[in-house]
């Protein structure tokens, strides 16, 4: 009885040593990551104007039927350092402009304005890295590259990644920001963009979240 439970104890030694097992531990992770961040059924964690947000079919959604007249966000109620997040996004009918805030914190929790680095999306900004109440532009992606990669009214791939003061953005695959920022802030909420000037539909969809910091 012994000799088969110290069999036993060996499979299962070799078994987390074998080829993939922490590849799919690391997919739990992940995955336990995501649910976190954005639960998928609803925005638990999240703040924003109510009226302009709501979770649709496992996607967040923001909508304007009118001009907000102000740059408005759904924002995590949670801080985050280094990190991985990426997932498909669409703006209806290429109206509008959006993006997505890291390391940034809420300036007006009437308004839900906010300041800090954005990975910007909309017209010739796509996959840049804007300062929204923050210095403007930090980095701006090639509009070259961005026409090539993007898909004006379908979802597009979308890819950001922090860690210290390094950001890595991408675009449909193509990497549109990848350098060093000594003034971004190191940690922060991230907040989805509703942008002024008019009536808008935004989405994100397929959302994965990976937090690389020590926990």
């Amino acid at each position: 009885m012994i000799r088969y439970l110290m069999l036993a104890l060996a499979c299962a030694g070799l078994l987390a040593l074998a080829p993939g097992h922490e590849a799919r531990s690391e997919e739990k992770d992940s995955d336990k990551d995501t649910k976190e961040f954005f639960n998928g059924k609803d925005l638990t964690g999240w703040e924003g104007l109510d009226k302009y947000w709501s979770v649709k079919d496992g996607a967040i959604v923001g909508l304007t039927e009118e001009d907000p007249k102000h740059n408005t966000f759904l924002c995590s109620k949670k801080k985050y350092k280094d990190f991985e997040l990426s997932f498909k996004i669409r703006l209806k009918d290429a109206v509008g402009n959006s993006g997505v805030q890291v390391r940034s914190k809420v300036l007006d929790d009437k308004k839900y304005t906010v300041g800090g680095p954005q990975g910007d999306i909309g017209q010739v900004y796509w996959g840049s890295l804007y300062g929204e109440n923050f210095g403007g532009m930090m980095k701006q992606a090639p509009e070259a590259l961005v026409k090539k990669a993007l898909k004006p009214t379908d979802f597009n791939d979308y890819y950001i990644k922090c860690v210290g003061q390094h950001c890595t953005i991408k675009l449909n695959g193509e990497t549109t920001v990848d350098a060093d920022f000594p003034k971004a802030p190191d940690t922060g909420i991230i907040a989805f963009q509703l942008h002024a000037g008019g009536s808008m539909e935004v989405i994100f969809k397929d959302i994965k979240f990976k937090n690389l910091s020590a926990k």
